[in-house]
């Protein structure tokens, strides 16, 4: 497994958090999400051999989210 904390600065709400948290949840092979309004910070956990970072950050860059 794999951890990895960023730094998102478009969080402002918990709609965006809750928004983040559901949709890298639903990729395959994503432990866990956990994000952090106050910091704009979302901690992911997954396993590297079913999806790398790389897609992970393409789909928090398409939801409007980018990672820094």
């Amino acid at each position: 497994m794999t951890t990895k904390t960023v730094t998102i600065p478009k969080i402002s709400c918990e709609h965006c958090t809750n928004t983040i948290e559901q949709e890298i949840a639903e990729l395959e092979g994503i432990n866990s999400v956990i994000t952090n309004k106050n910091e704009k910070t979302a901690t992911i956990d997954w396993n590297e051999t079913t999806i790398k970072w790389e897609q992970i950050a393409a789909l928090l860059e398409e939801i409007g989210f980018p990672a820094n």
